[in-house]
């Protein structure tokens, strides 16, 4: 890989991990699936991860889980279940996403940067959803739920599909997802902080 196909490949991988800290199960679903009709802009590598993702066995076991979990999110109070099982699930996928897209690179560029880069987007992401989830439900007993959802699941295929489609525009987006979401973490955080103190 020169430094341009480098540069294509974590994008590419940063999108696909944005995407994750979303819905856990919809990048690699869509991104097996563009590998298999070979819309993927670079050259990709078909080994190990991405072999699977894309073979008939792991797009209907992706598609099943992903079918599975859109739905269990406009269940109430499953959501919050589901939230708590996804976050860990989430910074996993954001790892194996952006390695499988770094395949072709060095070992320790691959993992190094899929563990910080791609599992930490990932992560923020999804504690962001969490925590928007969390106001939701305080403030609309969990009605208000499926609309969140619904933004959610929309956000994970406009973003898998931009990172698979125009990788360097999802980088941008990324950078912008994840402000969002640590601004929104820390509200949160702040106001949980400022309540404490003022009970204490």
């Amino acid at each position: 890989m020169n430094e341009f196909d480098i540069l294509v490949a974590s994008s590419l991988g940063l999108g696909l991990a944005a995407a994750s800290g979303f819905r856990v199960f919809i990048p690699p679903f869509l991104y097996g699936l563009f590998l298999r009709i070979d819309m993927v802009p670079i050259s990709i590598p078909m080994t190990g991860i991405s072999e699977w993702m894309a073979s008939d066995i792991g797009l209907i076991i992706l598609g099943v889980a992903m079918i599975v979990e859109i739905l269990g999110y406009y269940v109430p109070w499953i959501d919050n279940l589901l939230d708590t099982i996804a976050s860990p699930a989430a910074i996993i996928a954001g790892v194996m996403m952006m390695s499988s897209t770094l395949s072709d690179t060095h070992p320790a560029l691959q993992w190094g940067a899929s563990i910080i880069a791609g599992g930490g987007v990932s992560g923020t992401i999804q504690i962001g959803t969490v925590a928007t989830r969390a106001v939701s439900t305080a403030t609309t007993g969990g009605l208000g739920n499926p609309i969140v959802s619904t933004i959610e699941a929309g956000a994970c295929i406009v973003c898998t599909i931009l990172a698979i489609l125009l990788p360097i525009i999802a980088l941008f987006l990324v950078i912008v997802l994840v402000g969002f979401s640590g601004k929104q973490v820390q509200k949160r955080f702040f106001k949980n902080s400022s309540n404490s103190i003022d009970v204490g």
